[in-house]
């Protein structure tokens, strides 16, 4: 039961980098089209600085890869709780809807996003992640030493 506990995990982590050269396919050539006159006029310019210089449905793929880079460290975190712990059933089924919830999620914001739909799933997958943290916090806590396969 480890390896598919640990599997949504390593299909979100690819599913990141994914977002990430989707950003940069995107990004890359709205930097060469865009009015230089109009830049951050600083050093060490970041991504959000490119806010309201590039169009926003470029920008778009770049939220949601920061996205991927918040929220989905608490889903890695409680998944190698229960992985270590020893996963039931429910958790797997729990980590793989966060899993298709947030990629959901990267495509109707990345190509969509439209609010409205965007704070649904990502309510659903909160749901799916809260549960999952409440089961990593459970089966440590209340771990029983007697309990445990030998």
């Amino acid at each position: 039961m480890q390896a598919q506990m640990l599997a949504p995990a390593a299909v979100l982590a690819l599913w990141s980098m994914i977002m990430l050269w989707w950003m940069a396919g995107t990004r890359f050539p709205a930097l060469a089209k865009a009015d230089r006159s109009k830049a951050p006029k600083k050093d060490g310019v970041r991504g959000r600085d490119l806010e309201g210089w590039l169009p926003e449905k470029v920008m778009w793929k770049a939220h949601n890869y920061d996205h991927l880079m918040e929220q989905p460290t608490v889903f890695y975190a409680a998944v190698i709780v229960l992985a270590i712990m020893g996963p039931e059933a429910l958790d797997v089924t729990l980590a793989w809807t966060y899993v298709a919830v947030r990629i959901l999620h990267s495509f109707w914001q990345a190509l969509i996003n439209k609010v409205n739909v965007r704070i649904i799933l990502f309510s659903i997958s909160s749901i799916a992640l809260t549960i999952l943290a409440i089961r990593a916090v459970s089966a440590t806590l209340f771990f029983d030493p007697g309990l445990a396969p030998s």
